[in-house]
């Protein structure tokens, strides 16, 4: 009986073309506590392509580097390059430099990619030509205080419409959460821009979209995100995210819209009914009291199916993240900004 074919259409012998492979790229700083978790999750993927993974190591003060090391020596595939300044972009950058395939899939070190990301993220690349493509940030949490951060960062009422956050439907975005990238994009524009601390993602897309490059969400890509342990350093995040935010709206006039104004609004009509109420007329105090009833009532269908304990601490979950935000807005030095935009970098134009 004559050889069948492998498959129809395929010439006998002819074996499948293999998928490209990947770099997956990793900046991290005092992630002992899920290092190890999120490296499996990469290891573990569903691909048929080579894979390496490269994690860039800032100045940890914990076990960061020894688990590092461990899973060096555990998995060829797995290599390690320094980051003394500790900053994310720079991380990134020094992990772009040390890999080596023509694709490029970022990850944080608390973050946990589902089965079939990288394999999802490949065939979208193709499928949309797109630089660039990302999906859902899926905080998840470990404990109550954790659990209830992550139903605040995954409701509307928390992050507004989001879509990295909240889902949404597929299509172009000017940014996306991580990113699954071309390395030819990443090279042309000469990887992420140091100066900006946090933001780096939106301003490397930015230069991206500029150049002519497309970059696509789809809600079938989805990381699941570890929150921050405690109030402070949720408080931390959230200053920092809307410092750099406003950094952004003067980098990039036009790219402000309501949701990001929201926060500062609440945090300025707070204050100012705070004073009011201490210094005028107890009516004053109605602002921060409706404010508090807003995210009181905001948390009950947030926490749905969640336990007492972590219902019960969304509130503060939300306020944390609106005043600290609005805070870090309002008080973004134009310095700052000024540096930033002095080391603006031209998008650079495919051949």
């Amino acid at each position: 009986m004559p050889d069948q074919p492998d498959q129809p259409g395929r010439p006998t012998g002819q074996q499948p073309e293999r998928p490209p492979a990947v770099s997956v790229i990793m900046p991290v700083l005092n992630e002992e506590r899920h290092l190890r978790t999120s490296v499996r999750h990469i290891l573990e993927q569903e691909y048929a392509g080579e894979l390496e993974v490269v994690i860039a190591l800032g100045p940890s003060t914990d076990r960061t580097d020894e688990i590092a090391a461990e899973l060096v020596r555990e998995d060829p595939r797995v290599h390690t390059v320094p980051n003394p300044t500790g900053r994310t972009p720079a991380a990134l950058n020094a992990a772009i430099k040390a890999s080596r395939h023509p694709i490029v899939v970022r990850v944080d070190g608390h973050g946990m990619l589902s089965p079939d990301y990288i394999a999802t993220a490949v065939r979208l690349l193709e499928e949309t030509g797109a630089q660039n493509v990302g999906g859902i940030m899926h905080a998840e949490g470990e404990n109550d205080w954790e659990k209830a951060v992550a139903a605040a960062m995954t409701s509307k009422i928390g992050v507004g419409n989001a879509a990295f956050h909240t889902g949404g439907q597929a299509g172009p975005a000017e940014t996306v959460y991580l990113g699954v990238f071309r390395r030819e994009a990443l090279e042309r524009q000469g990887g992420y821009n140091e100066e900006f601390i946090r933001a780096q993602d939106w301003e490397l897309n930015f230069r991206i979209r500029e150049a002519g490059g497309l970059i696509w969400f789809s809600p079938e890509l989805k990381v699941s995100y570890r929150p921050r342990p405690n109030v402070r350093a949720l408080a931390k995040q959230y200053k920092d995210y809307g410092r750099w935010r406003h950094v952004v709206a003067r980098y990039h006039q036009g790219s402000i819209n309501l949701r990001y104004l929201a926060a500062p609004t609440a945090v300025a009509a707070i204050a100012a009914g705070l004073v009011v109420g201490a210094t005028v007329t107890p009516w004053g105090f109605v602002v921060p009291a409706g404010y508090l009833a807003a995210i009181t009532a905001g948390s009950v269908p947030a926490g749905k199916g969640l336990p007492l304990a972590a219902r019960v601490r969304i509130p503060v979950a939300l306020a944390t993240m609106h005043m600290s935000w609005g805070v870090g807005f309002l008080t973004s030095p134009r310095s700052l900004a000024k540096k930033v935009i002095a080391s603006r970098r031209p998008a650079v134009m495919a051949d």
